[in-house]
């Protein structure tokens, strides 16, 4: 092998077959073929990297031969030569295929030279590109979307189902869940991939600024306005635009988010110039927007106009099955990242990770490994190194939501963990192990709950 990249020359004549063998072989390990059938036997068992083809040839034509170079695995560049140039023949090179159309009456050996290594170039951006995307699918995969609970399964079967839709989505769940990783998996697996997916925090930004931030403003809108600015519809044209925390917009930014999924259609701030956006909107909440909506604070038209396709993410308390399979996944993370031979986790710190209640979620999860692969001393991660509140079942004490009230009756979350429990002993006649199974938790965590809500007798 001479390490050259491979090029094919298929021409019917052999004074211009040997004639661009010399002028090439300089920089390519050159073959020549001089009909389509010999040549396509070479293609077939060798990986060309360009193939330079007469267009007339016996039997069968290079546009011919193109098409079929071009269904190979590892399809060449190929440019199309001909002494028959027009406009007509370059348009239907095109079309089967080619890389590049030359005209013999004019062929110049440098001109030739440059579009060969020129189209050659242009393929291996092509292919590097492609390969990005790959791999920038295969690192979502991995490190977002993780679950093996029956909860998760269905969240993923409706990212499936709904990605190659237009539908918009309401994506909601408690902070931490990983609703923005729901929303770049749509965006990912839908045919807006190579397009833009744009993320506004709506409530990092106050009113007037979410406008402009959104819309787009033009020069002297407003105080401090010196240059127009296209907003983040028009930077996502094609793509995503990810609202995150749209519980926090107010009435005016409703009113223009409604007439924009309804018309697909926006003014920036200070003009009357009416714009479009080919943009799919994904939406994301930790609060009840339908009870804002009772309370008169969010519009209920736009939230069924989000609510196309509603995606609840459950946390990860309701799911702990997955919290084995995220460790393993954040351990073998943040091991690399901090280059620590760190394998794994001694028996106790399972049990904790495992009894802790992750009032913050998936987020806290990840945030507790890398903290005990920082402190961990050796390659097993003992209790001793997983952050206090995680050793001691304690998550920091915060004014109860929503989420930690029975509604019906006003129950805190520890009232209510004590009633299931009790319900789940009465269902399973007092067995254990079963009622361990009901409840989602191991039986040794199921015996500390019974010491903590004093039902060891039960």
């Amino acid at each position: 092998m001479s390490g050259k990249p491979m090029l094919l020359i298929v021409d019917d004549e052999k004074p211009t077959r040997d004639g661009l063998r010399a002028a090439l072989e300089e920089h390519y390990d050159v073959y020549v073929a001089e009909d389509a059938v010999t040549a396509m036997g070479l293609l077939e068992r060798e990986n060309f990297a360009v193939l330079l083809t007469d267009l007339r040839l016996p039997k069968e034509d290079g546009m011919k031969l193109i098409a079929r170079a071009k269904s190979l695995t590892q399809p060449p560049v190929c440019i199309l030569m001909t002494a028959y140039g027009s406009e007509d023949v370059a348009v239907e090179a095109m079309k089967n295929g080619a890389d590049d159309y030359i005209s013999k009456g004019r062929l110049q050996i440098d001109e030739l030279e440059l579009r060969i290594a020129r189209a050659v170039r242009r393929q291996a951006l092509e292919e590097e590109n492609q390969s990005l995307h790959q791999r920038l699918d295969r690192k979502f995969r991995l490190e977002s979307v993780i679950g093996e609970s029956a909860a998760m399964r269905e969240v993923l079967e409706i990212v499936q189902q709904v990605a190659p839709t237009r539908a918009t989505v309401l994506i909601t769940g408690e902070s931490g869940t990983g609703k923005e990783l729901i929303a770049k998996g749509i965006h990912q697996s839908s045919p807006r991939a190579r397009f833009p997916m744009v993320t506004v925090h709506c409530a990092a930004l106050a009113p007037t600024l979410l406008e402009s931030e959104l819309f787009g403003h033009e020069k002297g809108a407003f105080t401090g306005a010196h240059e127009r600015r296209i907003g983040r519809f028009e930077q996502a044209q094609g793509g995503t635009l990810f609202l995150d925390e749209i519980g926090e917009i107010d009435a005016t930014i409703q009113v223009k988010l409604l007439r924009f999924l309804g018309e697909r259609t926006f003014e920036r701030v200070g003009s009357n110039k009416t714009l479009t956006a080919d943009v799919r909107l994904v939406a994301a909440t930790n609060k009840n927007l339908e009870a804002l909506v009772k309370e008169g604070k969010f519009r209920e038209d736009l939230f069924f106009r989000l609510r196309v396709v509603e995606i609840h993410l459950p946390p990860l308390r309701q799911r702990p099955e997955d919290i084995s399979l995220l460790t393993r996944r954040f351990l073998e993370e943040f091991a690399a990242e901090n280059q620590k031979p760190v394998f794994g986790l001694a028996p106790e710190a399972v049990e904790l990770l495992q009894q802790y209640r992750w009032p913050g979620n998936v987020r806290e999860l990840r945030t507790a490994i890398e903290h005990a692969v920082v402190l961990c001393r050796g390659s097993v991660i003992g209790a001793r190194d997983l952050p206090a509140n995680v050793r001691s079942g304690q998550a920091p004490q915060l004014e109860p939501t929503a989420t930690e009230t029975i509604a019906h009756g006003g129950l805190t979350v520890k009232e209510a963990e004590r009633e299931l429990v009790v319900q789940a002993l009465k269902e399973c006649n007092g067995n254990r192990s079963l009622a361990a199974k009901k409840l989602g938790m191991s039986r040794r965590t199921l015996h500390r709950k019974l010491h903590l809500y004093h039902l060891e007798g039960f």
